[in-house]
């Protein structure tokens, strides 16, 4: 299998799978001497690990990060950072069912056509436990990018939306309610619907907002490794993504040039910031923003028709610890993601330019 390792300069390669003994990571290119908060790198594995609150899959997972080398008196050697995060709280004999059936929606059918072969135990290599490893890498180079701001947050759940452009909304309240919406009236709407799709043994999807402050001007490699197509990328493999758009995004497609162009003040900043903080792929020194769609969690505990490894049309009911929406922990992993991108590009930007 390739495709496992993420990034140029600053270089994540992922190991594991869900049901496995651990999950772990290997981090290249990390600067030497960078001073590490392990306490901060834990905090944000706590934000996406499972069992956290009543609307997220009941698996209770510790999620503690075990570094294993790169790391010295709590400073960077400039050497590979190893890291493992061991599974405690596997129930393996929940996927029985499945053993020799396709999940719809799934990687099931996929995975055993390519490979011949698949781990059914919570989806093995696919599964999103895997993005723990994005995590730690990712609360890594925040600590890189000392002055850059990242921060997600749940902007819709189904048809429940935060209309408030993000520059009206209080950052700090974004971890004030279990589902990550720093609006507390539409986020208590958001956890009653939640609530109720998990009731009735169905799953919703939602949007994640991610806005990227501080951010440089000159990060982004044209022509083909512009800052947002690598951001677009980096957010289309985490699972479950549907969608990414950023400024404008579809909404520009419906606009007049006049309308749309960003008119510059004398320093260079824009008026509006249609343009999402990327022109001509490169950060022009204003915010980053994007949005990021997740689908419906596709294990549902509701009887489905599928097919069995034989072709035969069989029905199957959804079992185990699921979310019934992803949003609220796909957070953390945005915001990972997002900073690992730009982590690279500044490295870029030190070496080559």
């Amino acid at each position: 299998m390739a495709g496992n390792s993420f990034g140029k300069l600053f270089n994540l390669t992922t190991f594991g799978e869900s049901h496995g003994t651990a999950l772990g990571g290997v981090i290249d290119g990390c600067p030497s001497g960078l001073d590490l908060d392990i306490e901060a790198i834990q905090n944000e594995l706590n934000r996406r690990k499972p069992g956290q609150s009543e609307i997220v899959t009941q698996r209770k997972e510790p999620d503690s990060v075990q570094f294993l080398s790169g790391i010295f008196e709590g400073k960077t050697t400039g050497t590979s950072i190893g890291f493992i995060i061991e599974n405690a709280n596997q129930k393996s004999k929940d996927y029985s069912h499945i053993k020799d059936v396709y999940r719809p929606s799934h990687a099931d059918y996929t995975y055993d056509q390519k490979y011949g072969v698949r781990d059914y135990r919570g989806g093995g290599r696919s599964s999103a436990r895997e993005t723990a490893c994005r995590v730690v890498a990712g609360a890594i180079a925040k600590q890189l990018l000392k002055h850059v701001k990242i921060n997600a947050f749940v902007s819709s759940v189904g048809d429940i939306f935060l209309g408030k452009p993000y520059q009206e909304l209080d950052f700090n309240l974004i971890e004030s309610n279990m589902v990550r919406c720093p609006d507390q009236v539409v986020a208590e709407q958001m956890i009653d619907r939640i609530k109720e799709i998990r009731k009735e043994g169905d799953t919703i999807g939602g949007t994640v907002t991610c806005v990227i402050q501080n951010v440089p001007v000159g990060l982004g490699e044209p022509v083909f490794d512009k800052l947002h197509a690598e951001l677009g990328k980096a957010m289309l493999s985490i699972n479950a993504v549907k969608g990414f758009e950023y400024g404008s995004g579809f909404c520009g497609a419906k606009m007049k040039g006049s309308e749309h162009n960003d008119i510059f003040n004398a320093d260079g900043s824009t008026k509006t910031n249609l343009s999402g903080g990327v022109q001509g792929g490169i950060s022009n020194g204003m915010d980053i923003y994007f949005r990021v769609a997740f689908k419906p969690v596709a294990t549902i505990m509701q009887n489905q028709e599928t097919i069995d490894k034989d072709g035969n049309i069989v029905e199957m009911h959804g079992k185990g610890r699921h979310d019934p929406c992803v949003v609220p922990r796909a957070v953390p992993i945005v915001e990972a993601m997002a900073a690992l991108v730009i982590a690279d590009f500044w490295l870029q930007n030190k070496v080559y330019n």
